[in-house]
């Protein structure tokens, strides 16, 4: 008698990031850090990645290790510095399907001492430089008819006010809140727009926030890199390749119906 009903047939999957081989994609702030671990795993799913950085040496250095890169040099709080470096990467890669705004910096602060100065230059670069290369991107993407994607790199600070880095929060959680604009206008053109919100990363930014962290607190960096553990259900600090891989999997078609999401990689210190 044959069987009442037909046996399950499970597709199927192609590997993670494997639809992304042949793409180019802009990585600004690329030359170090999360954004050099980003531009690092996009390579070795076959993309070109093109590493924007205001560092024009430590972007020719991160190129130089990297099959199929080139570095830009790119000021993200100057719109002739993006639309310059976007029109040098087009041109260098013959197309662009994918960019990750990465540049950011932080100093902290109380926040009843915060300076002008360093309000301004947090929102210059975190929030206006996540505005700009967004903006000419998407141009260029409904320009070319390309179906093109996005990830902006906000922070765990995106999601939860951070003590002594108000201004530095503000900035991100703008960060998000244009993540989730732009991308309800892009999806009806088939671009996808999605940010990460990385956590106690361990970059040269984290060294030198443990040092003000530790001053203003008046505790040692090993108490204060302590504290970060112990806030990290994970038991560890992050490392950039942790934030890398998230990326990759945003930008590829594995996430192809996620748009407008702000997706936490903090091990766990926020989960909401």
């Amino acid at each position: 008698m044959p069987p009442l009903t037909a046996p399950l047939v499970v597709p199927l999957m192609a590997p993670l990031g494997s639809d992304l081989a042949g793409k180019a994609a802009l990585v600004t702030g690329g030359a170090t850090g999360i954004g050099l671990a980003i531009a690092e795993a996009l390579a070795r799913h076959g993309v070109r990645p093109a590493i924007a950085d205001i560092d024009e040496q430590a972007a020719s250095r991160a190129a130089e290790r990297i099959a199929g890169a080139i570095a830009i040099p790119m000021d993200v709080r100057e719109r002739a510095s993006v639309e310059a470096g976007f029109a040098e990467a087009i041109r260098r890669l013959g197309q662009l399907d994918l960019l990750v705004a990465n540049a950011g910096v932080s100093t902290m602060r109380r926040a009843v001492e915060i300076t002008d100065e360093e309000w301004d230059h947090n929102f210059a670069v975190n929030a206006r430089g996540v505005f700009l290369s967004n903006q000419v991107a998407a141009r260029y993407f409904l320009a070319s008819g390309r179906r093109g994607a996005i990830c902006n790199t906000a922070s765990l600070a995106a999601k939860v006010g951070a003590p002594l880095l108000a201004h530095y929060s503000a900035s991100k959680f703008a960060v998000v809140g244009w993540t989730q604009a732009l991308a309800r206008e892009l999806a009806p053109h088939g671009i996808r727009v999605n940010a990460v919100c990385p956590g106690f990363v361990r970059t040269s930014m984290q060294e030198r926030e443990v040092a003000w962290e530790a001053t203003l607190r008046g505790l040692t960096q090993e108490a204060v890199r302590a504290d970060y553990i112990a806030q990290t259900p994970l038991g560890r600090l992050e490392e950039p390749e942790d934030v890398a891989g998230l990326v990759v999997f945003l930008l590829s078609d594995a996430a192809r119906f996620m748009v407008g999401q702000a997706v936490n990689v903090t091990g766990g210190v926020y989960m909401t």
